[in-house]
């Protein structure tokens, strides 16, 4: 580009500097001269930004000015002109205007919080000054009912349904595929359980005009506290609960490794602010910042001509974010805990078993495995019984119950979870596995799974045809005798019975699932 190359000339500025330094990043050219940084927006249009035209950019160049003087009015210096004339391209020079660029003090790079960070050099009292500053501007920023409107719960929903339909095609790339369905879920779940709450905030003023991406690299400790860059480009970026703004940078303090300067600024923002109210939100609200780094880092990928080394560390960047993002989301999930998925046959229960224990790496129990090794034949050796004899008669379901029950209280007593993968269609059987975690101290959830019976006809047809390996003997013939000794589950109380109808993709039930599973853990906490 002619005038990203002109820019970097010293003769371009009216200091005449030294040298000019460029910095990139997806939506911006920034020149550092030693005294002023020059900052020009890139004619790109992502959705959530749109600086397509130069009345666009001049616009936003007059906002980014006047929003960051709110806590850096020295810092901001003006927006000025980058004028085109006989070829040659200047700042402040003659001829037409070309382009507009935001004019800053030259901040010292090794002062942001962020370079501080990685030498070691922040402490407790430092980032208390930087709470009670945050707390300041927060309660000091405008308020009221159209900004209320514009980033309350409903906006929150529209953000992060937007973060998962821009990051999906990442999945399998630098974003787990699992993570990403624990997310998805997890961030859903929260909005449902959670809403009252987010409401209440709403009603107590506490959405306000704020930074929106409040992170180390935009705090300098220089000549006081400099906080810059906020965003400017779309204002339910900006306009937000308070506590998710704080909360970025309780986040990007977790991200380097200080999980305990993370607490010490969330501990000072509350005293200063009063605001005890953000605690419930901050991991969900943590989560989100740190998916929304992820998946800004995500779209450097997305440039043809990002050299090879460059794309290697943005590649562990934005894997980094994706992890720290679901290890918030992880949190929600009780350890130990025992999950008992229950169901008829062919409703699909074993693989959502198989599902929840690789993802969540707990111990996976079934009992036509254990019934299996305890009759002496291979797993995929099939004894087509009648219903409720040989191998399925009622004495030989007791011991497999059982041998099921020891291998997973002796997990349980280890700290690990257990998903017991069994019809359970009898109620003394669902108390005895509730009680195995309570002796355990754990809580129990029931999954059920359920499918309509036209479906489990042809699941179990395709079986019994040699059209798929099972471990199952279930068959279409003693279906409804099953079905007809069925006890309906009420041993859990009714937040963990969890029901879930199998009838979609695989991808489907388990991610129902994962959701139905995350409201319970969240309303648990109430």
């Amino acid at each position: 580009m002619d005038m990203v190359q002109a820019l970097l000339r010293p003769e371009a500025y009216p200091e005449r500097p030294a040298s000019v330094e460029l910095v990139e990043t997806h939506i911006s050219f920034i020149f550092l001269t030693g005294q002023y940084v020059y900052k020009v927006k890139k004619p790109v249009n992502f959705g959530f930004l749109d600086f397509t035209t130069l009345e666009k950019r001049k616009h936003f160049c007059d906002q980014e000015v006047a929003l960051n003087r709110r806590l850096s009015p020295d810092v901001y210096l003006g927006v000025v002109e980058v004028r085109k004339d006989d070829g040659r391209y200047a700042v402040d020079g003659p001829g037409q205007t070309a382009e507009y660029a935001v004019k800053m003090r030259q901040l010292p790079r090794e002062r942001s919080l962020q370079a501080m960070l990685a030498r070691g050099e922040v402490g407790s009292e430092q980032v208390r000054r930087v709470a009670e500053k945050i707390a300041r501007f927060h309660q000091e920023t405008e308020s009221g009912p159209e900004i209320t409107r514009a980033g309350g719960l409903e906006t929150v929903r529209t953000n992060v349904e937007e973060n998962f339909q821009q990051t999906e095609k990442y999945v399998g790339g630098v974003l787990d595929a699992d993570a990403f369905d624990d997310l998805v879920a997890y961030s859903r779940a929260f909005m449902e359980a959670r809403q009252d709450l987010l409401r209440r905030r709403e009603e107590d003023g506490r959405i306000r005009d704020c930074h929106g991406d409040l992170h180390s690299a935009q705090i300098f400790l220089d000549d006081g506290i400099q906080v810059i860059d906020c965003i400017e480009f779309n204002e339910r970026f900006r306009y937000s609960d308070v506590a998710l703004d704080v909360a970025f940078l309780a986040m990007d303090l977790d991200h380097h490794g200080r999980g305990d300067l993370s607490r010490v600024l969330m501990e000072a923002y509350v005293q200063a602010s009063g605001d005890t109210g953000v605690w419930p939100l901050l991991d969900f609200y943590k989560c989100y910042r740190a998916y929304v780094r992820a998946k800004v880092t995500s779209f450097r990928l997305d440039e043809p001509q990002l050299p090879a080394a460059e794309r290697q560390a943005t590649e562990k960047m934005a894997r980094s974010y994706y992890s720290l993002a679901h290890q918030y989301a992880r949190r929600a999930v009780p350890r130990p805990a025992l999950f008992l998925v229950a169901g008829l046959m062919g409703t699909g229960k074993s693989h959502l078993a198989a599902e929840l224990g690789r993802r969540w790496e707990m111990a996976a129990l079934s009992s036509d495995i254990a019934r299996k090794a305890l009759a002496g034949i291979g797993a995929t050796e099939h004894r087509y019984e009648p219903f409720g004899q040989g191998i399925y008669s009622a004495q030989f379901d007791q011991k497999t119950y059982h041998q099921m029950f020891q291998e997973a209280a002796e997990a349980l007593r280890q700290g690990q979870s257990v998903v017991l993968d069994a019809s359970f269609r009898q109620s003394a059987l669902r108390r005895s596995a509730i009680e195995v975690a309570q002796r355990a101290g754990a809580q129990a959830w029931v999954i059920e799974c359920t499918a309509p019976d036209e479906e489990i006809h042809r699941r179990l047809a395709r079986r019994t045809s040699g059209q798929e390996e099972t471990v199952s003997d279930g068959r279409w013939e003693i279906y409804h005798a099953q079905k007809a000794a069925w006890e309906p589950v009420a041993e859990v109380p009714p937040h963990r019975h969890i029901q879930v109808n199998t009838s979609g993709t695989s991808q489907e039930t388990v991610r129902r699932a994962l959701e139905l599973l995350s409201i319970s853990f969240l309303t648990q906490e109430d």
